[in-house]
């Protein structure tokens, strides 16, 4: 049995990628990744020596992992769109 997946962002327009969650979840996934990159900056505002590898630990896998939740919950999948032509 198959559970039909709800779209969590819109596609772009125009271009490649993903646009803006739809969804309460991307928001809520959008939202963690910025709290994330935000914390990682005051890491390194702390003490640069421990914050910066620290921060780069933490924001290139978070950064993978927002790529991929939005490109699996992006409506239509990612392509190449022209506008209204799509």
């Amino acid at each position: 049995m198959s559970v039909k997946q709800e779209p969590w962002f819109a596609p772009k327009r125009y271009g490649y990628g993903t646009g803006l969650p739809v969804a309460w979840q991307g928001w809520a996934v959008l939202l963690g990744y910025l709290a994330l990159v935000l914390t990682s900056g005051l890491m390194v505002e702390w003490d640069e020596a421990i914050g910066r590898p620290a921060a780069a630990l933490l924001i290139v896998p978070a950064t993978i992992a927002l790529v991929l939740v939005a490109k699996a919950r992006t409506r239509g999948g990612w392509r190449w769109r022209w506008g209204e032509k799509d």
